[in-house]
């Protein structure tokens, strides 16, 4: 399955209507769990009135540079992609609703090590899209204050899905595989844990996946899609705060946190 012609609909449909960017980002946080680790990773290690600098890397739509920025008023956020249209698209948003606070580059995670020495990096789905992950982890704590906090999502090898996304160079990561490689870039690992456990996979299936191939089959089954989210975003809710709140043993996703030595 390719996404990238899909966010670029959704990015074309956001320029122009710019009042859906929020919308957007709302509709995310409620059916995307990795969203909800993410988010309760960075809410423990920062309190809102803290004074951080934050680089979203391979930041996409920049939805958690806007949780970051609308969430920590102190907080200064730096993003970059491969990409520069939505980076452009929503430095233009923050602008005029944060100005001064946000900033961002073009940039391959490869070859680029910002200037700043960031407090808190984030690398949400995006290393299984690199060929030279260890370059991007090295790069990453090079540009990291010292004791700094990186948090990573990634699909696991336990993931069937992300075998057929064409966007990735590898299907999804063993978990002792990805912390060896973080601990060999000198970072301490405070957490790695499976996230998409059994509920959580089931609640994406019902909630991306179903949908999607509906999408794909006809459009003009989308009128139905509104009814059958009525009828499943409860259920749905119920087995994504599950996946939050247990233990996982094996799972198609992993979150890892981990910190630069001192």
């Amino acid at each position: 399955m390719e996404y990238e012609p899909l966010k670029d609909k959704v990015a074309n449909l956001i320029r122009i209507f710019p009042s859906l960017r929020t919308k957007y980002y709302c509709l995310l946080d409620l059916l995307l769990l990795r969203q909800r680790y993410v988010k309760r990773e960075i809410s423990y290690f920062f309190k809102p009135v803290d004074r951080f600098l934050y680089y979203d890397a391979g930041a996409g739509f920049c939805q958690y540079s806007w949780f970051v920025l609308r969430k920590y008023p102190y907080a200064k956020v730096f993003a970059t992609d491969i990409r520069g249209d939505y980076l452009q698209d929503f430095s233009e948003y923050a602008s005029q609703i944060f100005p001064g606070r946000f900033f961002w580059k073009t940039a391959d995670l490869q070859t680029f090590t910002p200037e700043n020495k960031y407090h808190l990096v984030t690398a949400i789905d995006i290393l299984e899209h690199i060929q030279d992950d260890i370059t991007v982890l090295k790069n990453f704590y090079n540009g990291m204050a010292d004791e700094g906090i990186l948090i990573i999502s990634t699909p696991s090898d336990r993931n069937e899905a992300a075998k057929f996304t064409e966007e990735h160079i590898r299907p999804g990561y063993n978990k002792k595989e990805l912390e060896d490689k973080v601990q060999l870039c000198g970072f301490k690992i405070l957490k790695s844990i499976y996230s998409y456990g059994f509920w959580g996979s089931l609640s994406w299936r019902l909630l991306i996946r179903l949908p999607l191939g509906i999408f794909s089959k006809s459009k003009l089954l989308l009128i139905v899609l509104p009814f059958y989210y009525l009828l499943i975003l409860p259920l749905a809710e119920l087995m994504m705060q599950f996946d939050l709140y247990t233990h996982h043993s094996s799972g198609t996703g992993i979150i890892l946190v981990a910190q630069k030595r001192v």
